[in-house]
């Protein structure tokens, strides 16, 4: 069989590289193009038709100030997929790129795969019908995801959480060697999780640098993201110097003893690899306005959504201030707080179950290709 995937950001190109060896260990004759990272890469052998670093934006001012760029990714991967003919066109996650690509190539003809649903249950519920018209099977990680999509009628498989699995099959360096192989002092680490995008750099950074006067008994460390550059982080210090550490992210988080994160997938990462957090969320103010009319949800980070119970505290926009994040993280690097929250991990970790994503999303894919071709 022939597989096109696309991802538009650095999570999806690892779930998406998952997936790819997945459906090679099940479907010798395996072929793959895609629109991703250097993951996916890797497990190919090929470049992709376009990096997700020329893929990576976020919010309506940014669509806009880029939209020449969208359009013409838009048009090479629409050719690229045309030349190629796959049996399957799989997109993972990234919705406002995504979708308009399951639509064009739904109408051409294309079995067209959905893994990891676009969060249509916190806004633009009206996408719904995008998915029913135009997707061919939804594979869902989140496990109440199911029960969202059949209230529309849209059959949704609960395939397990890639996540969970990326923990699982990771194995963290000791405490001595970390510290060695990174250069960090002997005080404890505070972890930093500011984003994978040049926006939320801008936006998380510098409250969370404000921290290190805070704690001057802690060493704080940022995770860097794969997408991202040294100047980056740069051009937002008030000239404070924190060591990033890159590719080390689970090292770093296995290793801390509390972390501060941006909201997104790093948010149950961090819980599955059992470190007590505080998450938070910062944009533009006209783009938080108008998040405000159309998203409907009673939590914004994974761990509490999954949950359904505020696991860990979330700060929000404004709350997302050096005073409220020591407030919170004053409770949980010691005493009940910190208990109840790691209580709260291992249900977490029992909700989403031990399902092989990857694996299990790669035999329905080739079950439902080999069943449409007798």
């Amino acid at each position: 069989m022939k597989y096109f995937l696309i991802a538009g950001e650095a999570s999806g190109d690892l779930h998406a590289s998952n997936l790819i060896k997945a459906l090679k260990q099940q479907d010798s004759e395996a072929q793959f193009r895609f629109a991703g990272g250097d993951y996916m890469a890797r497990i190919t052998g090929t470049q992709p038709v376009v990096h997700y670093k020329d893929m990576a934006f976020m919010g309506i001012w940014d669509v806009v100030k880029h939209i020449g760029i969208i359009r013409k990714n838009f048009k090479r991967v629409k050719e690229a997929v045309y030349h190629f003919a796959p049996d399957a066109v799989i997109l993972v996650d990234y919705p406002g790129f995504n979708l308009r690509m399951a639509r064009w190539a739904k109408q051409r003809g294309y079995k067209v795969f959905y893994y990891i649903s676009p969060k249509l249950w916190a806004w633009k519920e009206g996408r719904i019908k995008i998915i029913e018209r135009y997707v061919d099977k939804m594979f869902v990680i989140l496990p109440f995801e199911v029960d969202f999509y059949r209230k529309h009628g849209i059959d949704a498989e609960y395939v397990g959480n890639p996540v969970k699995e990326a923990v699982e099959n990771y194995r963290p360096l000791s405490q001595e060697a970390f510290r060695k192989k990174f250069h960090l002092s002997d005080k404890p680490l505070i972890a930093l999780l500011p984003g994978s995008r040049k926006t939320e750099i801008k936006l998380m950074l510098p409250v969370m640098e404000k921290l290190t006067d805070l704690y001057p008994s802690y060493e704080f460390v940022i995770a860097g993201a794969p997408s991202l550059m040294q100047s980056d982080y740069e051009e937002v210090w008030a000239g404070k110097k924190i060591k990033i550490i890159r590719n080390a992210t689970y090292d770093l988080l296995a290793n801390a003893r509390s972390g501060v994160i941006t909201s997104g997938t790093a948010t149950l990462e961090t819980a599955l690899l059992r470190l007590p957090q505080v998450v938070g969320y910062r944009t533009y103010p006209l783009q938080y306005f108008l998040g405000k009319l159309i998203v409907d949800i009673d939590y914004f980070s994974l761990v509490n959504l999954i949950l359904n119970k505020p696991a860990v505290p979330e700060l929000l926009q404004d709350a997302f201030s050096p005073g409220q994040i020591k407030r919170h993280l004053d409770e949980i690097l010691d005493g009940n707080k910190r208990t109840r929250m790691l209580a709260d991990y291992e249900m977490l970790d029992k909700t989403i179950g031990s399902y092989k994503a990857s694996e299990k999303t790669a035999g329905h894919i080739l079950s439902f290709l080999r069943q449409s071709k007798n």
